[in-house]
C-alpha cells in the first residue's frame, strides 16, 4: 500500500512540473465526510492540542467542479476538555440559496453538532466558482484551527487564458496561530496572535527556526495563486519580493484584471492573482505583514514563506522588500461579469436603506445600541415555528426584518475602535458602491464581493445587494473575537417565504438541537476557561 501511495504521488509530481514535492496532496471532492477532531501539532515549533478537520491545519482543500453537487458529512470526534467539544462549519461565500439550515452558523440557522455526533450538509452553489473556504461557526472554534479551503474550479473560467497552473498546490492560506486555546483567549480584552502561518507553516518571536512554506514554480510559467485569509482577527499585506500580480478575482467574483505589487487582506477575504514567474531562477521571499501589534516585521523570518524557482538551491531567500508603488485599491477592482449594482444608482435611493452604527464600550461592541447574544433557539427554527416579525424574533433589537426582492442599501460609519473591521455578509455577494476611504460613488461596475473594510476614522462603506434568497442571514464582523463580542446581526429575509423557499428540511436537523440543549456543561467543553484567563490578564470581560 504504501510503495502505490509513493508511486501514486511520484506519478503526479511527473505529470505537473509545479507540484512542490512537500505538498499536502491533501484535498477532497463535493461528497465527503470531514472528520473534526483534537490533534497535537505544531505548525510554528510551539507544540498544542488544536481542533483540525482532517487532522491537518489548515485543513483538507474541498475541490469541486462548477456546478457539482455538494454533499459533506461533518463528523465530530472532538475530545478535549480545554477546548469547545460541540461544533458546527460554515461554507464561506457558498449563497446556500434554498439551503439556510446548511449554512453552518450556530445559533442562527442550527445547534451545535455534538460530540459523537454528525450532520450531512447537501447544498448546490448554483452558478457560483471560485475561491471560498470553510471553518468553525461555533463561539471562537475557528481560532483553535479548523479552517480550510473550499475551490470551485470553472472547467470554462473567462480568465483561463491568463495563466497555466491552477491546482492545489497555488492555493495559499494566511492565517493567525495562537498558543493558548480560544475559550481562554474569549475572555480577554484585546488578545494578539502569536504567529502568522502561510499554507500551515511559521516562526514566532523567539521561537525555533520552524519549517516554512514553499511554493513551487517553474520559469516562464503563470500562476493562479488563490489567497485566503483564514485570519481570526489580523488582516495582512500580502506580497512576492521582485514580482508583480495581477487580480483577477475577489471572493470568488472575477474581476476586471488589476496589475498590482501588494494587496492588503482582510480576515475572511480572499483574492486569485496571477503570478508569471519571469525572474531569474532564484529563492524569493513571500511576505505577509500581520497588523498585530509586534509581529509586523519579518525578524527571523516570521510572517513569510519561500516562492522557490525549479532549479534554484534549497535555501532561505536573501532577497530583500522593496516599497510598494502599486498596492491594491479596492476601488480600482471592477466586477468582471455583469457590472454594476442593483436599483437606482444614486445614494439613498434603494427599496430599503439601512444603516448600521456600530460602537465600543470596555471591549463589547454593539450594532445601532444592541450587542448581539447568540439565542439559545436559532433563528431558522424561530421562523419556521411561526415567529414572523422582528418584535418576536430573538435575540431582540439584533433582527432586522427585510421584505422579498427589495434592494438594500448599506452604510456602515468607521468603528471607533479595532478597526478596519471585516464585514461579512451570509447568503449574498453585495456590490460595493463606496469603499471605505473613497470620497466618491460607483454603482456602475463596482467591485462585487462578500466581505467588505468598514474603514478607519471618518470613513464609511456603502454596499448593496438584492433580497432574494429567503431565510436568516448573520452580517458580523469577521473578526472572530469581535463577532465573540457582540457585533453582528441577524437579516432575515421574508420570512413568511422561508418555509417554502427551503422545502424539505432533513430530520437530522431537527435532531440538532434537543441532542445540543441535552449536553452537560462538561461535555460542551472549556468548563475551566475563565479561570485560566484569570491568570493570564486582569483585563476580562465579565463572566457570563
Amino acid at each position: 500500500m504504501l510503495w502505490l501511495h509513493l508511486a501514486h504521488a511520484a506519478s503526479i509530481i511527473s505529470r505537473s512540473n509545479s507540484y512542490p514535492l512537500n505538498s499536502r496532496l491533501n484535498t477532497l471532492g463535493p461528497k465527503t465526510n470531514l472528520i473534526i477532531s483534537n490533534k497535537v501539532i505544531s505548525p510554528d515549533g510551539f507544540v498544542r492540542s488544536a481542533t483540525l478537520a482532517g487532522g491537518t491545519f489548515p485543513g483538507p482543500i474541498i475541490a469541486a467542479r462548477k456546478g457539482e453537487h455538494f454533499a459533506i458529512n461533518v463528523v465530530n470526534r472532538l475530545t478535549d476538555d480545554e477546548m469547545l467539544k460541540s461544533t458546527s462549519v460554515h461554507w464561506h461565500g457558498i449563497r446556500q440559496n434554498g439551503s439556510n439550515y446548511v449554512d453552518g452558523v450556530s445559533f442562527v440557522t442550527q445547534c451545535p453538532i455534538a460530540q459523537n455526533h454528525s450532520f450531512l450538509h447537501s447544498f448546490e452553489a448554483r452558478n457560483q466558482a471560485g475561491t471560498f473556504w470553510y471553518h468553525s461557526h461555533y463561539s471562537v472554534q475557528q481560532c483553535d484551527g479548523l479552517r480550510g479551503a473550499l475551490i470551485i474550479y470553472d472547467p470554462e473560467d473567462p480568465l483561463s487564458y491568463l495563466y497555466d497552473v491552477d491546482d492545489e498546490t497555488t492555493v495559499i492560506t494566511l492565517a493567525d496561530w495562537y498558543h493558548i486555546v480560544a475559550p481562554v483567549l474569549s475572555h480577554i480584552i484585546g488578545t494578539n496572535a502569536n504567529s502568522t502561518l502561510i499554507n500551515g507553516l511559521g516562526r514566532y518571536q523567539q521561537g525555533p527556526q520552524s519549517e516554512l512554506a514553499v511554493v513551487s514554480v517553474e520559469y516562464g510559467k503563470r500562476y493562479r495563486l488563490r489567497l485566503i485569509a483564514m485570519s481570526c482577527d489580523p488582516n495582512f499585506v500580502f506580497s512576492i519580493d521582485n514580482h508583480n500580480m495581477t487580480v483577477i478575482e475577489a471572493d470568488g467574483e472575477l474581476t476586471q484584471p488589476l496589475l498590482v505589487d501588494s494587496l492588503q487582506i482582510l480576515a475572511g477575504q480572499r483574492y486569485s492573482v496571477v503570478l508569471v514567474a519571469n525572474q531569474p531562477v532564484d529563492n524569493y521571499w513571500i511576505r505577509a505583514l500581520p497588523n498585530t501589534l509586534g509581529l509586523n516585521n519579518f525578524i527571523n523570518n516570521q510572517n513569510s514563506a519561500i516562492l522557490r524557482y525549479n532549479g534554484a538551491p534549497i535555501a532561505e531567500p536573501t532577497t530583500n522588500q522593496t516599497e510598494s508603488t502599486m498596492p491594491l485599491v479596492e476601488n480600482n477592482l471592477h466586477a468582471l461579469i455583469n457590472p454594476g449594482a442593483p436599483g437606482i444608482p444614486e445614494y439613498g435611493k434603494a427599496d430599503i436603506n439601512l444603516k448600521l452604527v456600530v460602537n465600543n464600550s470596555g471591549g463589547i461592541y454593539s450594532v445601532n445600541g444592541v450587542p448581539y447574544k447568540p439565542p439559545t433557539v436559532p433563528v431558522l427554527l424561530q421562523i419556521l415555528s411561526g415567529a414572523q416579525q422582528a418584535t418576536d424574533l430573538l435575540p431582540a433589537g439584533s433582527v432586522y426584518v427585510l421584505g422579498a426582492n427589495k434592494v438594500v442599501e448599506l452604510t456602515m460609519p468607521a468603528v471607533n475602535a479595532g478597526g478596519p473591521h471585516p464585514i461579512h455578509i451570509h447568503g449574498h455577494s453585495f456590490d460595493v458602491v463606496q469603499s471605505a476611504g473613497n470620497s466618491s460613488f460607483n454603482y456602475v461596475n463596482p467591485v462585487r464581493r462578500d466581505v467588505v473594510s468598514s474603514g478607519i476614522l471618518s470613513q464609511q462603506m456603502v454596499i448593496r445587494w438584492v433580497t432574494d434568497n429567503s431565510g436568516p442571514w448573520f452580517l458580523h464582523c469577521h473578526i472572530d473575537w469581535h463577532l465573540d463580542a457582540g457585533f453582528a446581526i441577524v437579516m432575515a429575509e421574508s420570512p413568511l417565504d422561508t418555509q417554502a423557499h427551503l422545502g424539505y428540511i432533513p430530520n437530522a436537523w431537527d435532531e440538532l438541537c434537543p441532542t445540543f440543549n441535552s449536553l452537560t456543561p462538561a461535555q460542551i467543553g472549556a468548563q475551566n476557561s475563565y479561570q485560566e484567563a484569570q491568570n493570564i490578564s486582569t483585563l476580562l470581560f465579565p463572566n457570563t
